[in-house]
């Protein structure tokens, strides 16, 4: 698949936005999940097979904090890949004409289960198991929101909140790889990521109500 074939394929997934119109970033990403999910598809890589790595990796995680805070840096690291996984079974869909309903869901069921991991291993090295729980309860319940308010006739595409998916690998990442050498790390990565989700909460609470009011 060339690259325009595959741009046009991702913006009818993503609710008609185009990649080549994004933040330098954003469309640098694209590119790179382009050029690596078409290796993939060319080994006849299943998409469904790079989600299960990224959940496995993620669930790897919490086995590598109950060994310390030291080696909680290395789960670091594995959520580092994991993340890359998450982005590349979506690219591999595409470029190999395998996206499906059904890929969508146990893509989007894996990022929730893997993101309990990372929690998991931020209350293994020392976070209280309150605030992992109540940081774990407003993530869920964002997504769920995301989802019932899709389910009613919402476009997806365009409910950025300061607390998606990619907010939340970057506190998992910094939280662990901080735990090394500051014990309090995971509890202010856990507070950090609890305090973005209820802004995300009430960012996205504020965008179902204009989309759906009408």
């Amino acid at each position: 698949m060339t690259w325009e074939a595959y741009c046009a394929a991702w913006a009818r997934l993503h609710g008609g936005f185009d990649p080549r119109a994004a933040s330098a970033v954003v469309r640098g990403w694209v590119r790179v999940a382009y050029r690596m999910g078409s290796w993939l598809g060319a080994r006849r890589v299943a998409p469904s097979a790079v989600t299960t790595a990224g959940l496995v990796l993620c669930w790897c995680v919490p086995l590598v904090a109950a060994l310390g805070r030291a080696p909680a840096a290395l789960g670091a690291a594995l959520v580092l890949l994991a993340a890359l996984a998450d982005g590349l079974d979506g690219a591999v869909a595409v470029v190999s004409g395998r996206a499906s309903r059904l890929g969508y869901v146990y893509d989007s069921v894996a990022d929730r289960l893997g993101e309990v991991a990372w929690l998991l291993a931020f209350w293994l090295v020392g976070a209280p198991g309150w605030l992992v729980v109540a940081a774990g309860t407003v993530s869920w319940l964002q997504e769920y929101a995301r989802a019932r308010a899709t389910a009613a006739g919402m476009a997806e595409l365009g409910v950025v909140t300061v607390a998606e998916r990619p907010t939340r690998v970057l506190v998992a990442i910094f939280g662990l790889l901080a735990a090394a050498v500051v014990p309090i790390a995971t509890t202010v990565a856990a507070a950090v990521w609890l305090g973005l989700g209820l802004v995300g909460l009430a960012q996205l609470g504020v965008a179902i109500r204009r989309a759906l009011a009408a």
